[in-house]
């Protein structure tokens, strides 16, 4: 397994993910009204019919999800289920910037299922791209590792879902640490593959 190395171009894409993301939400932020609440607000509500400059949101969005198709192609040592589920993660993310919610902010069913699956996807892929039986594989798949990481991503998320449900004043919050730490993980495996100490 240790001739199965990272594309060279998945690197970029992985580091860009993070970027998509991080610095779509901070620009298009700081374009909106003084009423605007980043703890209390959604990442969703920057690209939403009616935001302000809301292109800058929605091309980080399809951005971030591109960027995860891009990695999951590149990743060649995870286990192909894992790398399925990375690239599903990236097409319902692309999805939530296809649908956005509307302007009088009634919600959209298609808009909350592809974040609802990019969500889970993206927190679950870790925990089946592990491989158990191979020589020279990075720390970052191993299931000492990659099981753990599945299990706060999941948790991150959980939080985020309960502030949804309960309308606890961290939706905002919640959903950014949640995004956020998916959005940093491939390009953990990444540069793990490709730099980090083998284990054998």
């Amino acid at each position: 397994m240790s001739e199965q190395r990272v594309r060279g171009w998945g690197l970029l894409s992985a580091a860009a993910a993070p970027v998509f993301l991080i610095g779509g939400w901070t620009v298009a932020a700081a374009r909106q009204p003084e009423r605007f609440d980043p703890v209390v607000d959604t990442i969703s509500a920057l690209a939403a019919h009616g935001a302000t400059n809301r292109a800058i949101m929605t091309v980080g969005l399809a951005g971030l999800g591109v960027c995860h198709v891009l990695t999951s192609l590149a990743l060649r040592p995870a286990a192909p289920a894992g790398r399925w589920l990375l690239a599903a993660g990236g097409v319902a993310t692309a999805l939530v910037a296809v649908f956005p919610l509307p302007a009088d902010g009634s919600g959209s069913p298609a808009h909350t299922v592809a974040a609802t699956l990019g969500f889970v996807a993206l927190a679950a892929w870790p925990a089946l791209a592990w491989r158990r039986d191979a020589d020279g594989l990075p720390a970052p798949l191993r299931p000492a590792v990659a099981l753990p990481a599945a299990a706060v991503l999941l948790g991150l998320v959980g939080w985020f879902g309960a502030e949804v449900v309960s309308g606890g004043g961290r939706v905002g919050l919640s959903e950014r640490v949640a995004a956020g730490a998916e959005a940093l993980w491939p390009l953990a495996v990444v540069l793990g593959s490709r730099f980090g100490r083998r284990v054998h």
